[in-house]
């Protein structure tokens, strides 16, 4: 194909590579109702992208509720056990439509490729998937400290792909790994809704359809 306008992608997991954004609302909804309140399923918005100790204070911040950390330590828990629950069943139909011939595309041109998540299942998940064979590096919520926005995750990555965060493009679904990817210095791909994704520089509803070609398309528009 030639000398591409970039070397190098990271994936965010959730919503982008697998849609499990809907187990994670189920999860915490379950673990909401345990204390007594329910979530709405628009608050999910709030949760994408961030590690579940962050997610579990806007949680309680949204039922009004407090808890003691060594009670906060055993609804972590809950929550993740709800969730592996759900998604034991994973296998690679669920993968995100066209998200495998994309990965596969970027393998033959020899472009490295990550995983940058705040899950912390984000292995598993890639193996029941049977998606880990393209990927070079992940970084998940085992590795990193900070959740997004903050770039860590992305920086990571980069580092492990031993390539320029400047050199990199991230596919994320949420507006904190958006901002995240910006920070890094890498461009950011918006997939899903370009109205919740406006920041992106990038949008693509889905993967379906869409190539290496595609890409190096929107990304010599953006230049002009």
């Amino acid at each position: 194909m030639g000398k591409t306008l970039f070397e190098g992608c990271i994936f965010d997991l959730d919503g982008v590579i697998v849609d499990t954004a809907r187990y994670h609302f189920l999860s915490w909804n379950k673990l909401a109702r345990n204390l007594g309140f329910e979530i709405k399923e628009e608050d999910n918005e709030q949760l994408k992208g961030i590690s579940r100790p962050d997610s579990l204070e806007i949680v309680l911040k949204l039922g009004n509720y407090t808890l003691p950390q060594k009670e906060k330590i055993k609804c972590l828990k809950s929550k993740n056990d709800y969730y592996l629950e759900y998604i034991t069943n994973l296998k690679n139909k669920d993968a995100m439509p066209g998200v495998e011939k994309f990965l596969q595309e970027l393998n033959k041109e020899n472009i490295k490729i990550a995983i940058g998540s705040a899950s912390k299942n984000a292995r598993g998940i890639l193996d029941k998937l049977d998606l880990t064979k393209y990927f070079h590096a992940i970084v998940d919520g085992t590795d990193v400290q900070k959740s997004k926005p903050d770039p860590e995750v992305f920086l990571a990555g980069a580092r492990l792909l031993q390539i320029d965060p400047k050199k990199l493009v991230v596919f994320e679904d949420a507006q904190k790994g958006i901002e995240a990817a910006h920070t890094a210095g890498c461009l950011a791909v918006g997939v899903g809704d370009p109205v919740l994704l406006q920041n992106a520089d990038i949008n693509i509803k889905t993967f379906k359809g869409y190539s290496i070609k595609d890409l190096i398309r929107n990304m010599s528009e953006l230049a002009v």
